[in-house]
């Protein structure tokens, strides 16, 4: 007699036990996901945290988000080692246009390219031949409505669950601690499979090989728009939404075909939402407080019970389930005391601003658009090099909260891990600490201010305006004016709207001081003119206390960016102009001053060798001022020979800057020219 052929349940099985594929839950996938990716340590505000590589990957990736990434896989974590994390949804919740979505759909296509790889990939099984049962009229294949793994199906062959394990012994060599670790995430079968399985094994007179004819393994669809594995339900209006949106609901068509009326698979669960995530996927619910009541009340019991539940019958669920929510929904919802239940089941984790202007630096680049921008007579627009730094610190300024303790520029400093002055990171810690303790969320650091929708509507404006058009350049200091029409036309709450106008004059102050010092490198006609003289001015404080400084003034010096030995004239001179423009009179002042920037040396140089002093932006203006006064006597008169062209001498000076900023600093004609004219003008000086 021949030998009967291994079923591809056998063969799963078989799969899984040698370790080629794996049977875990939607948390345990997910971790693996991300702990996979690498990990670094990083400090950020203060504090020490970490960088999971997962959420840098793609060309447009998640920016900053350190606290909300490390709370977020803290709880999936939890969750996969059967925490009380398992039995609880992870909601976002904070203002409009601070990435709250964009994280759950780059999290949804990381997973779905991690299920993509062989090794990760998930399978489910359909009954076959089912018409030979007889009371299933013309379906002869249904497919396990929620997913469900084939190992969960060889978990409920046999109906005792001693019998079940014996199987997986016997059959596909499991031990005993592995068998346990597979109970670890087992659970019953889903109405319709138990209920059809039932049948088979009427059929077969419980014979399992006979069984085991009637089951295919198929691999899970991973197609975005079909809604398997990553499904995302938006809020809809009250008149349009109903529990089938979500749990799915009768199918007129199966009970056309199905004779026994207590037959579960008449439910169509795959009109639901939650059914085509349920085979350990991500369901994503996009605002999920702008439900109404009802609605909510499916998502508890989905939340609490982990099951789809309809009419009595259950269906097991192996979802991770993430949801998003703004302040206002939010806290309209905590208002209505009877619904504390749902919150209770929920790990809220309020999500700020990017409040790192370095960082935003990406997140303005993804506003401004990858591709060439062009006018209205399809001409390309040249950007301002200038402008995304402008865009920046314009947005950031009004994300951070007033503080006795700092000023707006000291916090936006140290909050990108910048140097302040004498003010440390430890100020900002403890301002960010106190703010984080008000009960009222929109008061902490980070929960108010200009979103990265607001931050699109302003470039959007720019673009719309005929002066961008006929220039054919983004001009960088356009967009304060651009964002002043935002604020006046999108932000309703006076004081926030007064806080914000205030903030973007900041902003103006800082940007001129960026063109006083991008003046100077075009009027030396050198891109990293001013770097070289900050460094000069570095490297003249060590070296004037050193044991080898002859009477010449030379100190010889080891260069720790080029490694080279560098000879250098210490210019006391210098060295007091400098310090006298950063308003340090007395001797005493000075050495406090020149302690702090060697000690920063010292700190910085063993981390970056390249570290050039040029986030200090005291000592940058300053060195800029001395440097302006030295050469030309004033930057007073460098205005002025600008501004007035009508000897040759100062149309030369003139010419030869518009061309160094054209070939070297990356400027165009419009920009450039309207550069050196916001330069001649006092306008926005602090």
């Amino acid at each position: 007699m021949a030998k009967k052929k291994k079923s591809k349940l056998h063969q799963h099985l078989a799969d899984v036990a040698k370790g080629d594929k794996c049977f875990e839950n939607s948390y345990q996938s997910v971790t693996r996901m991300i702990l996979n990716s690498g990990i670094d340590k990083i400090v950020v505000k203060g504090r020490t945290t970490y960088n999971f590589g997962l959420f840098g990957m793609e060309k447009k990736h998640v920016v900053g988000m350190y606290d909300e990434i490390n709370s977020f896989v803290s709880f999936v974590k939890d969750a996969s080692e059967g925490g009380s994390s398992k039995e609880m949804a992870y909601v976002l919740v904070g203002e409009p246009g601070n990435g709250k979505t964009f994280f759950v759909e780059y999290l949804c296509t990381c997973y779905r390219n991690f299920l993509m790889e062989e090794q990760n990939r998930r399978f489910t099984f359909k009954f076959t031949d089912i018409d030979r049962l007889g009371h299933y009229g013309k379906i002869p294949h249904i497919e396990s409505q929620t997913y469900e793994d084939p190992v969960i199906l060889a978990m409920s062959l046999h109906e005792k669950e001693d019998d079940n394990k014996e199987y997986l012994a016997k059959e596909f060599g499991f031990d005993d601690a592995k068998i346990d670790d597979l109970y670890e995430n087992y659970r019953p079968l889903g109405a319709c499979s138990a209920y059809i399985l039932n049948d088979i094994r009427n059929y077969t007179n419980g014979n399992v090989e006979d069984m085991l004819d009637f089951i295919d393994i198929i691999p899970v669809p991973l197609i975005e728009s079909l809604g398997t594995v990553t499904g995302k339900y938006p809020a809809k209006d009250k008149i349009t939404s109903s529990a089938v949106d979500l749990l799915g609901e009768e199918s007129i068509q199966r009970l056309l075909h199905i004779t026994d009326t207590n037959n579960p698979y008449r439910f169509d669960l795959r009109r639901g939402a939650l059914a085509r995530v349920a085979g350990g996927g991500i369901h994503f619910s996009d605002e999920i407080f702008k439900n109404k009541k009802d609605l909510v009340q499916v998502y508890l019991g989905v939340i609490q019970n982990r099951s789809i539940e309809i009419d009595g019958f259950k269906w097991p669920l192996d979802t991770l389930i993430i949801a998003t929510s703004n302040n206002s929904e939010f806290n309209r919802f905590l208002e209505e005391k009877e619904e504390a239940p749902i919150v209770d089941r929920c790990r809220i984790c309020y999500v700020s601003h990017n409040t790192d202007y370095k960082l935003q630096e990406d997140l303005t680049a993804y506003a401004i658009g990858n591709e060439s921008k062009t006018t209205l007579e399809k001409t390309v627009l040249h950007r301002d090099p200038n402008l995304n730094y402008a865009s920046s610190i314009a947005v950031v300024l009004t994300r951070l909260p007033r503080s006795e303790k700092l000023t707006p520029v000291e916090t936006l400093k140290l909050a990108a891990g910048e140097v302040a002055g004498e003010k440390s990171i430890k100020t900002l810690a403890e301002v960010i600490d106190t703010l984080n303790q008000d009960p009222d969320i929109t008061k902490r650091f980070g929960q108010k201010g200009l979103g990265q929708r607001n931050l699109g509507r302003a470039i959007q404006l720019m673009l719309e305006n005929s002066e961008t058009n006929e220039g054919q350049c983004m001009f960088a200091h356009d967009i304060f004016k651009a964002l002043e029409k935002v604020i006046l036309d999108y932000v309703t709450d006076v004081n926030d709207r007064a806080k914000y106008l205030e903030d973007i004059k900041t902003a103006k102050g800082m940007y001129r001081e960026r063109i006083m010092t991008e003046m100077f490198n075009a009027y030396m006609d050198e891109p990293l003119a001013i770097r070289k003289d900050v460094m000069n001015y570095v490297n003249m404080i060590i070296g004037i206390d050193a044991e080898n400084l002859g009477p010449d003034m030379m100190w010889k010096y080891k260069d720790p960016q080029s490694d080279e030995l560098k000879a250098l004239k210490i210019d006391e001179r210098y060295i007091k102009s400098v310090e006298e423009r950063l308003g340090l009179k007395t001797n005493e002042n000075r050495q406090t001053f020149r302690t702090t920037i060697r000690k920063i040396y010292g700190q910085k140089i063993s981390i970056d060798a390249n570290y050039d002093f040029m986030d200090n932006h005291e000592l940058v203006k300053a060195v800029t001022d001395v440097r302006l006064k030295s050469d030309i006597a004033g930057a007073g008169s460098l205005i002025g020979a600008l501004a007035n062209r009508t000897n040759e001498e100062n149309q030369k000076l003139h010419d030869r800057m518009i061309d160094t900023m054209l070939t070297k600093l990356n400027y165009c004609k419009t920009c450039a020219q309207k550069t050196i004219e916001y330069f001649c003008i006092q306008e926005d000086e602090k």
